[in-house]
């Protein structure tokens, strides 16, 4: 029962990744219709502003996705701990 315990902590830690992973997903979108406008109005001191912004939310979806993979590996691992303790 610990394992299993342990095993939906990790879960529930992935599922918030994810969310946070999907929000800055959303936002990079949002930020990229942005620059998209302002490229068609030439207002080239704001482009600049949101490549700025656009570039800081890769980095921290990187970061998210490495978190992820990470917590998707050691959910593998708990999953099959638990099956050979079965």
């Amino acid at each position: 029962m610990i394992v299993m315990s342990q095993f939906n902590k990790l879960i529930s830690e992935q599922l918030e990744t994810m969310d946070k992973l999907l929000f800055i997903q959303s936002e990079i979108e949002r930020c990229q219709e942005i620059e998209k406008e302002l490229v068609e109005l030439q207002q080239q001191s704001k482009l600049d502003s949101i490549h700025q912004e656009i570039s800081m939310m890769k980095k921290e979806l990187k970061e998210i996705q490495k978190v992820f993979q990470d917590q998707t590996n050691e959910v593998i691992q708990v999953y099959a701990e638990e099956k050979v303790l079965i």
